[in-house]
């Protein structure tokens, strides 16, 4: 399902994208001549400046018939322009009659209605697409319209011509390039948002999120300087937005470079390398393009050489590589690659669309499902960013409460060391006087009268009494499991607790369960762990001891190679802060309890291999779950 979001949002994207990027169809369809006059068929007439008149077509070179699913669009050598002629019916009707053309490839463009000069315009950049608006001259009868278009490689008319009211073709005019100008906006903010936003990043973050950024106003740009609409606006700066759009196809590659890096996993020895050179590549056309720009076109040819015969090949073989290296990293299981390689593949199929409507299609439109892949393609990149930001904050969440983790042990570990070095100097003192006392008790004894033997006996029995104390407090300092280690059968350990354990229980008004189906076998000292599993079926008892219907349940289930032991109660549980602090020394929830019993038993499991853990919620029991390796029964 985790895998299944991220695609499903893409989808939903792309129907938005498809809904807002796609141009309008054009003015060949039947719905849109309804309402104006919609020409789809002229003559065209080629024609050479140093030759031929500038003022009108020439008489003696043919007139060639042309349409908008045959524009005729390339120019012939020896040729740099060509006359449009097409007639239009009476415009008496409109009070401000205008002609729209949303598609034509020119540098000089010069608009005649019958003898009269009524729109002109002229680019001093390279950058040759078109569109244009002009009014037309009332005229109650059929009038002669003749454009002239200037150009070095292609010119004509590609989109069709639109005879209607001005004010509604100026509407028409502007909804034709709007969408492409605000996708291009949205994402330039984005991108310029993420890129002042970097420096609260963590280096290893800023990496991805800066290429991210550049990649977001790269496109933008290209998105916007290839809309022939700030051309038209701010035709001044032509060679600028033209400059624009070659640094900004330049960068953006080598970002997504970058970014793809950042999400692959391993040493990636090529593709870095490849990397680096293609980046140092991608500067050197950046300065070739300036260049072009400054020098004009006596450095044309280098700039088409560096810039496009070069750096074709170079950028398929950049989407081979990143395309190939997300589809291997996501066989691996790689999640970010599948997502990634999900983008580049809507992105490249988006581009063979495009290419398949211009080698297919008659009407020959400008390609726009190339926006619609780049959005797809941005957006893929960031699920994949937020993926990794959001896997960054899960690990510095893990290592918190890992850190956590080990400080509250680090302190246990320093109170036992504590407890240890206390109790070793303890007990070291006070068993030699005791053993001392013993045996002069026990010579009195033997010479006393028989009526005092019984007290000699008691104060006996208490001083072993205080010696097993003592035992039980060296265990801090002395855990090891003494050389009495043996192959324990679990479920035969664990019936004989229950057997010593029952009469307290019934005394104490609870119900054992039990359940001990399989037989496991752990390396351990067999008293050291009946003592452990004792004290905590003990403190299950005492828990529950006010309760009715109090039950201690006792189980074991193995788990990844692990005899897990399981003793719950329905007692009153505990709080998260009680859990924690469970296994200090003189911690206990018992009114009168030390904590020591359950310290060492926290530490018999510890030098057993085992694990000890507690779960609990206050007003529903306890319960407490050891695990040990199991051991081949054998051995």
């Amino acid at each position: 399902m985790k895998r299944v979001k991220p695609i499903l949002f893409i989808l939903i994207c792309a129907v938005l994208a498809i809904l807002f990027i796609r141009p309008q169809t054009g003015f060949a369809d039947s719905a849109q001549s309804s309402s104006g006059i919609s020409i789809k068929e002229w003559e065209i007439q080629w024609f050479n400046d140093n030759v031929q008149s500038s003022d009108s077509p020439s008489t003696t070179e043919p007139w060639l018939k042309a349409s908008i699913y045959q524009p005729l669009k390339d120019t012939p050598k020896d040729y740099n322009g060509v006359w449009v002629h097409f007639v239009i019916p009476p415009t008496s009707n409109w009070q401000t009659p205008g002609l729209l053309i949303s598609l034509m490839y020119g540098n000089q463009i010069e608009i005649y209605q019958g003898n009269q000069l009524v729109y002109e315009f002229k680019r001093d950049s390279s950058f040759d697409r078109n569109m244009v608006l002009t009014t037309l001259m009332p005229n109650s009868e059929f009038s002669n319209i003749y454009i002239r278009i200037s150009s070095l490689d292609r010119a004509g008319i590609l989109s069709g011509v639109l005879v209607n009211d001005y004010n509604k073709l100026s509407k028409t005019y502007f909804i034709e390039e709007l969408p492409s100008l605000m996708l291009g906006s949205s994402i330039a903010f984005v991108g310029l948002v993420m890129l002042l936003i970097s420096g609260y990043l963590k280096a290893q973050q800023r990496k991805a999120w800066v290429s991210l950024s550049f990649i977001a106003l790269a496109t933008s740009v290209m998105i916007i300087t290839f809309s022939t609409f700030p051309h038209v606006f701010f035709k001044e700066y032509g060679s600028l937005w033209q400059l624009l759009f070659d640094i900004s196809m330049v960068i953006v590659f080598p970002a997504l470079h970058s970014f793809a890096a950042t999400v692959f996993e391993g040493k990636l020895t090529f593709y870095r390398k490849f990397g680096q050179w293609f980046t140092g590549y991608s500067v050197f056309c950046v300065l070739v393009s300036i260049l072009n720009q400054y020098i004009g076109d006596q450095f044309y040819f280098l700039y088409k050489l560096f810039t496009f015969y070069l750096l074709a090949p170079m950028l398929l073989i950049h989407f081979v590589l990143v395309i190939s290296q997300a589809i291997i990293q996501s066989i691996r299981g790689n999640k970010n690659s599948i997502i990634l390689a999900l983008g580049f593949l809507a992105f490249a199929m988006m581009f063979v669309m495009d290419l398949l409507r211009v080698f297919i299609s008659n009407n020959l439109r400008l390609p726009y499902m190339w926006k619609f892949g780049v959005v797809l393609l941005v957006i893929s990149l960031i699920i994949v960013l937020a993926r990794r930001i959001s896997a960054d904050h899960r690990k510095l969440v893990l290592y918190s409460k890992e850190l956590e983790m080990f400080n509250g042990r680090l302190q246990r570990e320093e109170k036992l060391k504590f407890i240890s070095e206390l109790a070793a100097s303890i007990a070291h003192e006070v068993r030699n006087p005791l053993q001392v006392t013993r045996g002069f008790l026990q010579l009195i004894s033997n010479k006393s009268e028989d009526a005092s033997k019984p007290h000699f006996s008691m104060a006996i029995d208490e001083l072993d009494r205080a010696a097993t104390i003592i035992t039980d407090f060296l265990t801090f300092a002395k855990p090891e499991l003494d050389n009495n280690v043996t192959i324990m059968d679990m479920q035969q350990e664990l019936m004989a607790i229950v057997t010593i354990i029952s009469p307290m229980a019934a005394l104490s008004g609870a119900s054992l369960q039990v359940d001990l189906p399989d037989k496991f076998y752990v390396q351990g000292n067999p008293s050291k762990f009946k003592q452990a599993i004792l004290n905590m079926v003990k403190n299950s008892i005492e828990a529950i001891e006010a309760r009715e219907n109090g039950i201690v349940r006792i189980s074991m289930r193995e788990e990844r190679g692990k005899a897990v032991i399981r003793i719950s109660d329905n007692g009153e549980g505990m709080e998260k802060e009680q859990i924690e602090k469970l296994g200090e020394p003189y911690y206990s929830t018992k009114t009168k309890g030390t904590g020591l019993g359950l310290m060492v038993t926290f530490r018999i499991i510890e030098v057993m291999n085992g694990m000890l853990e507690f779960r609990s919620e206050k007003g529903k029991g306890t319960e407490a779950l050891i695990r040990f390796p199991i051991v081949n029964s054998e051995l």
